[in-house]
């Protein structure tokens, strides 16, 4: 038998590729065997991840701009592998939402996807392929249930959800389209947010997050890696248009 989850010689894109999930997605899918193209903003974090794992490339652009996104992708000559990890957050109800943070919030997680994966599907499709390309979309269980003081970002991650059934729906044959739905993990993304809006609260609010999940704490971001790594591996070849909740017990209540 063959070793499962295996990628050698496939070659990875993870966008938000430098930090939290993205960052142990990067590392992780490096250690299967795949060379991983990690796409930032922040070079510095980008280069120094890539010099620790082996075939590591980095490719610095805007993933709202369309014209940043074509340029970025042009030059990639194969790709088997599309992570969508980059994504923001955006705390506030509906009446608390400024329509330029709505908008935002919807450039990066919504469009900026969008445009990544509308570049990288000629890639992904290529008809000389011998096996099919896997685009793993991270969602939320935001896009899946109503999380208080949340409105854009539910809908952001809502729209991620169907996207990905309807790539699914376009594209059954020679590519596998897929999202993973985590509840609250231990990233700098939670960090900033604790920073932000609950700076004088730290240890409560921590304690509030953990408890969130009913196994009593937060995910960690190698935990959703690893279910990256299995959607993307010759193991999950039936697995097509799936949502995967890794949230705790969040969603099944």
């Amino acid at each position: 038998m063959s070793i499962p989850f295996r990628l050698d010689g496939r070659i990875a894109l993870v966008t938000g590729g430098a930090s939290g999930i993205g960052e142990q997605t990067s590392r992780i899918l490096t250690a299967a065997g795949a060379s991983v193209i990690i796409v930032d903003i922040d070079r510095a974090k980008a280069e120094a991840l890539a010099a620790e794992l082996p075939g590591a490339s980095v490719r610095i652009f805007d993933i709202t701009s369309e014209a940043a996104v074509r340029d970025g992708i042009a030059g990639i000559e194969r790709l088997d592998i599309l992570v969508n990890n980059a994504g923001i957050g955006l705390v506030g109800g509906c009446e608390e939402t400024e329509l330029d943070d709505f908008d935002r919030i919807f450039r990066v997680n919504v469009r900026g996807l969008y445009l990544v994966t509308k570049f990288c599907l000629p890639l992904l499709r290529d008809a000389s392929r011998s096996i099919p390309g896997s685009i793993v979309n991270i969602g939320s269980v935001a896009g899946l249930v109503g999380v208080k003081r949340r409105f854009a970002y539910c809908g952001t991650k809502g729209a991620v959800v169907a996207m990905t059934k309807q790539l699914a729906v376009d594209y059954p044959v020679g590519l596998r389209v897929n999202c993973i739905a985590p509840g609250t993990v231990d990233t700098p993304f939670v960090e900033g947010y604790i920073e932000k809006y609950h700076s004088h609260e730290k240890d409560k609010v921590r304690a509030e997050l953990n408890q969130r999940q009913p196994v009593g704490r937060l995910g960690k971001p190698d935990e959703i890696a690893y279910l990256a790594l299995y959607l993307c591996s010759d193991q999950a070849a039936f697995v097509n248009g799936a949502v995967v909740s890794i949230d705790g017990g969040w969603t099944a209540a």
